[in-house]
């Protein structure tokens, strides 16, 4: 006989047509992403057990009023942990938007992650701490971080990069995501050649510079990891949505290696009305499945975040949440390396700020790196 166990919840923001019931599409919303069949069918149990709850509908503007004589509309669904999810963090996901998905007027505005899946998941094997702690950085500022690239460049020419970059005095140097194991540049050769170039900009200038390469083979995932931790790395960069949820999960656990998060794919959960907010996506669910670090695109950048969307990832990704270690906001996307110092006093010292297009127009790159990194220490020796 099925057991009650615990609840949680997830909020939506409904948009609904002129002629929709918002109570009846949330309604609809909690059958489709349980039990895919209609109400009148279900026996008694299953209907009180497993069929979502809708808790909670109400207009998100006085009078629901919105656009074009749609409405919006605020509903809460507690769904029953243990038999609709369990410990599998691809069902919750699938829970939280597999069917409402393919539907229309559908905002997964905020979720709470089930008690026994925080266990499991375990979040951030490194987090915050760990990651400072390995590029031997006190809380005082900010991480640098400066992508390897572009795709088509010789391994000698990447590792030349990683050189410079890591001469210059940046904490991390990251392949950019694009790189995996082309032609150009295989993985095998490159990895060892950009991490031997980083290891010698430290040896040459006493510095601590990491280099993460991207891990994306599906077939040679495992191979890719044992070389990665042969040649000396000690993260690696993962895109979650394109490798899955689980496999992440099992790299955070399992790799002994920091792992930050590629939001490749992402932008096509994030419209006004229907998808994902960023901020649960790339904060709540990459954090809960173990990245250390999360690259997401800065306001002002080439992409279109706003400042609200930045602020609200910040949060996420830092706030005390279950059994989870706060991981570091990666913000990226066409950062301008003089306005660092200015997004510094407005997002913390707790952030990693990734460039690659602005160091790249001053053609020197370790002049770049190292011009950056003072302008980052003077703002955080004058803060103190």
């Amino acid at each position: 006989m099925l057991q009650s166990n615990e609840r949680f919840r997830i909020t939506y923001r409904l948009t609904c047509e002129p002629a929709e019931d918002p109570y009846a599409k949330a309604r609809d919303l909690a059958l489709e992403q349980t039990v895919e069949v209609p109400a009148e069918v279900l026996p008694p149990a299953i209907a009180e057990l497993v069929v979502g709850r809708v808790e909670v509908v109400e207009p998100v503007e006085e009078g629901g009023a919105a656009e074009g004589g749609a409405s919006t509309w605020r509903a809460v669904i507690a769904y029953e942990a243990e038999v609709t999810v369990g410990d599998d963090v691809t069902q919750f996901v699938n829970l939280l938007f597999g069917n409402a998905s393919l539907k229309a007027g559908i905002l997964v505005e905020d979720a709470d992650i089930p008690a026994t899946l925080l266990m499991r998941c375990g979040g951030p094997r490194f987090g915050i701490p760990g990651v400072r702690g390995l590029c031997g950085v006190e809380d005082a500022r900010p991480l640098l971080c400066a992508a390897a690239k572009p795709l088509g460049l010789s391994p000698a020419d990447l590792a030349n990069i990683c050189y410079a970059f890591a001469a210059g005095g940046v904490d991390i140097v990251k392949d950019d995501h694009g790189l995996a194991d082309q032609a150009p540049a295989p993985f095998a050769e490159r990895v060892p050649r950009c991490q031997e170039a980083v290891a010698r900009a430290n040896a040459d200038t006493g510095g601590r510079t990491l280099y993460f390469p991207h891990v994306s083979a599906g077939a040679n995932l495992d191979a890719q990891l044992e070389l990665a931790r042969a040649a000396g790395c000690r993260g690696i960069v993962v895109s979650p949505l394109l490798v899955g949820w689980e496999t992440t999960r099992r790299l955070a656990e399992e790799s002994g290696l920091v792992i930050f998060a590629h939001p490749a794919l992402a932008g096509a959960f994030f419209h006004p009305t229907h998808g994902i907010r960023p901020d649960v996506l790339l904060g709540r669910l990459f954090r809960t499945v173990g990245c250390d670090g999360v690259i997401y695109p800065n306001v002002g950048g080439r992409f279109t975040f706003s400042l609200e969307d930045c602020e609200a990832i910040n949060r996420r990704l830092r706030e005390p949440y279950g059994v989870l270690r706060p991981a570091f906001p990666v913000a990226a996307g066409g950062i301008a390396a003089d306005r660092v110092p200015e997004w510094l006093d407005r997002y913390g010292p707790d952030t990693v700020f990734l460039l690659g297009s602005s160091l790249y127009r001053q053609r020197d790159l370790r002049g770049a790196a190292a011009r950056l990194v003072e302008a980052v220490r003077r703002r955080t020796t004058v803060e103190r």
